[in-house]
C-alpha cells in the first residue's frame, strides 16, 4: 500500500462522562493503528470533571478544552485550531477504528485532487438491530446507510463520525459552523455535509472521496433503536437539512438527497415488501412503513426549517433608505 501523505493529527470530541468506556476504547483503537497518528487530541466540551478524569487517566494524552461555544462544531473546531497534522481525521467518541483505518485514509492522499477522505461506519448494535429499521435509515444513528457507494467513489459529503481532510481545507473556507451541529444529545446534525459542500463550492476540482475500507464501527445504545428516537432523528434531520440549504444554497444543499428520496428509497420499500412475499419476512413490513414514514417526517422538518428561516430573514432584513 503506497501510503500518500502520513502526517494525520486524530481529533476525538467527547461532551460526556457517560460514555466513558467508550471514550477509552476509541483512543484505545487510534493508540493500535498500524499507521500510527502524529498526535490524538481528546478536545471535551466544556465538562471539566471530565477533563480533569482524562488527564488523571491518560496523563501523556493531549486534552484539550472547547475553546468556543459548546457543541461539537466548536469542539471541532478546537481540535483544528490545537491540531500540528497535514491531514486531519475525525473519530466519535463511541466509535472504535479499524487497525488500517489511518492507512486506508492516507493512501487515498496519494490523489492531489482528494481534499477530504471519508469511511465506511458500521453500527454496533447494543440491544440488537430491531428488525423494523430499515438500512437506508442508518444515518439516523449516524452510520453508513444503504444508497452510498460501495467502492472507492467520490461524495458530496462525508459523515462525521469517519471523516478525514487537508489542514488547508480549513485554512480557505474556516471551520464548522456553530450555529448548525449536535449540542449535548439533541439529534440535529449536518454541520459536516454543511462544510464539505462548502469546502466543494471553494475547490470544485477538487474531490471529497469515499472509502469503504476505511472502517470504524459506531456503537448504537439501545435508546437509539426506538421509534421516538427515529422520529425525533428524522425531524431534526428535516430542521438541520433547511439550515444547510440556506448557509450554501437548495440547489447543493438538497443535490444528493434528490437522488437518495427517488431512487434509495423507493427501492427500499419494495424491498421490504418483497421480503414479507418471497421471504415471509413481515418485518419487511415495518422497514417499508419506516421509510415511508421517515420520508414525511424529514420533509415535514424541513418546511418547519425553512419557513422558519425565511421568517427570521425577514425580521433581520435591513429597511430600505
Amino acid at each position: 500500500m503506497n501510503m500518500g501523505n502520513q502526517d494525520l493529527s486524530v481529533i476525538i470530541c467527547a461532551h460526556t462522562e457517560e460514555r466513558w468506556n467508550d471514550l477509552l476504547a476509541a483512543i484505545a483503537s487510534v493508540q493500535a493503528q498500524a499507521l500510527p497518528a502524529r498526535e490524538i487530541i481528546v478536545v471535551v466540551d466544556h465538562n471539566q470533571a471530565l477533563q480533569d478524569r482524562l488527564h488523571a487517566y491518560h496523563p501523556a494524552l493531549r486534552v484539550i478544552e472547547n475553546r468556543e461555544i459548546r457543541g461539537l462544531s466548536g469542539a471541532r473546531n478546537s481540535g483544528i485550531a490545537a491540531a500540528q497534522g497535514a491531514i486531519l481525521a475525525f473519530l466519535d467518541d463511541d466509535a472504535v477504528a479499524a487497525p488500517d483505518w489511518l492507512a486506508q485514509l492516507a493512501n487515498a492522499y496519494t490523489r492531489p485532487n482528494v481534499m477530504g477522505v471519508g469511511g465506511l461506519i458500521a453500527p454496533l448494535w447494543e440491544a440488537g438491530r430491531p428488525h423494523w429499521f430499515p438500512a437506508e435509515f442508518q444515518w439516523v444513528v449516524g452510520c453508513t446507510y444503504r444508497g452510498m457507494p460501495e467502492v472507492t467513489s467520490p461524495v458530496r459529503n462525508l459523515i462525521g463520525c469517519n471523516m478525514s481532510f487537508r489542514r488547508e481545507v480549513f485554512a480557505a473556507i474556516g471551520g464548522f459552523r456553530s450555529e448548525i451541529g449536535r449540542v449535548g444529545s439533541r439529534p440535529v446534525g449536518c454541520e459536516e455535509t454543511e462544510i464539505c459542500i462548502r469546502a466543494k463550492q471553494n475547490q470544485p476540482a477538487q474531490v471529497l472521496l469515499y472509502v469503504p475500507t476505511a472502517q470504524v464501527a459506531h456503537r448504537v445504545p439501545g435508546r437509539r433503536g426506538t421509534l421516538a428516537y427515529f422520529r425525533a432523528r428524522c425531524y431534526a434531520e428535516g430542521l438541520s437539512k433547511a439550515q444547510v440549504a440556506g448557509f450554501v444554497g437548495a440547489h447543493d444543499g438538497l443535490a444528493s438527497e434528490r437522488v437518495y428520496t427517488l431512487r434509495t428509497m423507493p427501492a427500499g420499500v419494495l424491498r421490504g415488501l418483497g421480503d414479507v412475499i418471497r421471504h415471509g419476512d413481515l418485518a419487511g413490513v415495518g422497514r417499508a412503513g419506516a421509510i415511508v414514514a421517515g420520508l414525511l417526517i424529514t420533509t415535514t422538518g424541513y418546511v418547519v426549517g425553512t419557513l422558519a428561516r425565511q421568517k427570521n430573514d425577514r425580521v433581520t432584513a435591513p429597511v430600505a433608505g
